[in-house]
């Protein structure tokens, strides 16, 4: 007895193989993460900013230059980047960047999986009080929970470390001004709610 099969028809295999393509896609996708920068030398960022304002002026008086010596408007650009001034203000900009960088200490915070932001929530319902208010989460205990929650650490190859503990961040909320707290605070925050997606006009 002859079994007969009946093979599927090749539209849907196409489509079924785009669409396993495309979730695939979709359930790769990394979570979307936010840096906060924290320098307390001044002088490097004074030396950054004079540096930066130095280049520009470098490249305005450049370009003044290039059109009474009549520089193509197409090799304009070109024959500004190789002027002496403007590589001599490029590098001194470069010089004073790296020693900001040297001198800046960086916070990532990386979005949470929506069911582990739920459940920090649960974790930290407010008080009646606070309900009252319309507040979602109890102000006092819930920011720090947040940010350890959120925090990234990498070394210098880029692999993930430990990071910030929960006491940690705490202790920063705590002994930073008002305004810096929020800013880290915030920094956590928005890394939940950056919106990536387009949802398109319809």
């Amino acid at each position: 007895m002859n079994t007969i099969t009946h093979e599927p028809p090749a539209a849907a295999v196409a489509r079924d193989a785009h669409w396993s393509a495309k979730m695939a896609r979709l359930k790769a996708r990394k979570l979307p993460e936010r840096t906060l920068r924290v320098c307390d030398d001044d002088e490097a960022k004074k030396n950054s900013t004079e540096a930066a304002l130095a280049l520009a002026k470098a490249r305005t008086d450049a370009r003044a230059q290039s059109v009474v010596l009549g520089i193509a408007e197409s090799d304009r650009e070109d024959w500004i980047v190789a002027c002496p001034d403007v590589v001599a203000a490029q590098l001194r900009l470069d010089k004073t960047e790296r020693a900001m960088e040297d001198a800046t200490d960086v916070l990532t915070f990386r979005a949470l999986p929506r069911p582990v932001w739920e459940q920090l929530l649960r974790d930290h319902p407010p008080t009646e009080a606070q309900a009252d208010q319309g507040m979602e989460y109890n102000v006092e205990t819930y920011p720090a929970a947040l940010i350890a929650a959120c925090h990234v650490e990498r070394d210098e190859t880029g692999v993930e470390v430990s990071g910030m503990s929960e006491q940690e961040a705490q202790e920063l909320l705590d002994a930073w001004s008002d305004a810096e707290a929020k800013a880290l605070f915030t920094s956590a925050l928005l890394a939940n709610q950056t919106l990536r997606t387009d949802l398109g006009k319809g």
